[in-house]
């Protein structure tokens, strides 16, 4: 499994690199050809253990070679010259052809079918290439930037007072932040509104619900036609994190699952309806709406981050103080940002037995509640009013919902 992951970093790293050669207009080499250089590259190098150290300088020199002839091609301008991918997958599918004597043969099949499909989507490529502009491929590097090379080298430690500062996980929600933003802008461009909507609220909800709310909300900013928008993909993401509540519950404490399950299952229920409410209301007025001057919106994330460090710090003082006697008001705080810390909390206390399963998934519900009156303020402070109405309408009935489950729920 680890090489296919290498494998598929090779290749990742291999088409965004050729991106920006594809779309800075290079003659010598464009996405496709850096994708199938860098996974030559990692082929060559899983072949030297069995074929010799000389496999990896060999596969260089023909790969420098096939540069130079392009270059050549292109400096005498023969428009005629077939380009270096035709070359550099025929050298690909001869180190597939060793790989498959040597009995990698799933890695080998992976690659040769990778390579079919590489070849066989030069349009489509060079389609989503012309059709990024400068704005576009600014917001992708920031995300490289943020991502790749600012977020690997923060320690992943918890740091400062109360110890729950960690520099790894504040700018991995920044990176998420600008990589929801980011992947919203581009399906809503190159499918259309009403795609988007579904996608990014389910991509939404898997990764960050929160997240999404500040980069949607960002969106709507002096555009009222994206509002409902906005609203029905806030919704969705929202509905989403009870789906992923439940499954962190089976996975930290599967024995607990069924004492749990029903009135979350019924705060789920709630919420789908919600949005198919959202959808219904607003429909009409999802439109291809126009799109943000930053896609990226990385001045938005980072300011978010820092609140988030500051709530962080509230939500530890607060246990330091209140300790079990104010579980209610931990719960409240907790899930203002992030449901996860007081869903796998609680379901290991309830798990231990130090809270009982009823006052568990209260605490669950709160923190839900909390985390929905946070986005509200955030769409309040980064969003449209067009977008805070319709949000706040669909929110005090979520929060109604909830609370009456909390209230009348019959006890276990």
């Amino acid at each position: 499994m680890n090489e296919f992951y290498a494998m598929a970093i090779a290749l990742g790293l291999g088409l965004l690199v050729g991106f920006q050669r594809e779309w800075s207009a290079s003659h010598v080499a464009g996405i496709r050809s850096f994708a199938l250089i860098t996974v030559l590259g990692a082929v060559m190098t899983m072949l030297s253990p069995a074929l010799g150290p000389w496999v990896v300088p060999a596969g260089l020199i023909g790969v420098t070679a096939m540069l130079v002839i392009a270059g050549l091609q292109h400096w005498i301008k023969e428009q005629g010259g077939t380009g270096l991918t035709t070359a550099v997958a025929a050298l690909v599918m001869y180190g597939v052809g060793a790989m498959l004597m040597l009995g990698h043969t799933a890695m080998a099949l992976a690659i040769g079918g990778g390579v079919a499909v590489l070849l066989q989507w030069k349009q489509p490529l060079k389609n989503i290439v012309h059709r990024i502009g400068e704005a576009d491929i600014r917001a992708i590097f920031q995300l490289v930037l943020i991502g790749l090379v600012v977020l690997p080298v923060l320690p992943d430690k918890v740091v400062g007072p109360y110890q729950v500062l960690n520099p790894f996980k504040i700018w991995l929600l920044v990176v998420l932040i600008v990589g929801i933003s980011l992947c919203g802008y581009m399906v809503f461009k190159f499918l259309g509104a009403r795609v988007g909507v579904l996608l990014g609220g389910l991509l939404g909800g898997v990764i960050s619900s929160t997240a999404t709310t500040v980069g949607y909300a960002k969106h709507t900013r002096g555009r009222h036609d994206m509002a409902g928008l906005a609203c029905v993909v806030l919704m969705i993401a929202s509905t989403v994190v009870f789906v992923r509540v439940l499954l962190e519950v089976a996975l930290v404490a599967p024995s607990i699952l069924p004492q749990l399950m029903m009135p979350l299952l019924a705060m789920t229920g709630v919420m789908a309806v919600l949005s198919a409410m959202s959808y219904a209301l607003w429909s009409r007025t999802i439109t291809d709406a126009p799109l943000p001057e930053d896609p990226a919106q990385l001045k938005t994330a980072i300011v978010f981050g820092l609140l988030y460090a500051l709530v962080l710090l509230g939500v530890a003082a607060a246990k330091s103080h209140l300790g079990n006697t104010g579980l209610y008001v931990v719960a409240g705080i907790s899930g203002l940002t992030d449901m996860d810390a007081i869903t796998l909390s609680t379901a290991q206390m309830v798990h231990a037995g130090r809270v009982m399963p009823d006052t568990g998934w209260r605490l669950i519900l709160v923190g839900f509640m909390a985390n929905l009156i946070f986005k509200a303020l955030m769409v309040a402070s980064l969003g449209s009013k067009a977008l805070l109405w319709r949000v706040s309408l669909m929110f005090a009935l979520a929060i109604a919902a909830g609370t009456g489950l909390i209230l009348f729920w019959p006890a276990l």
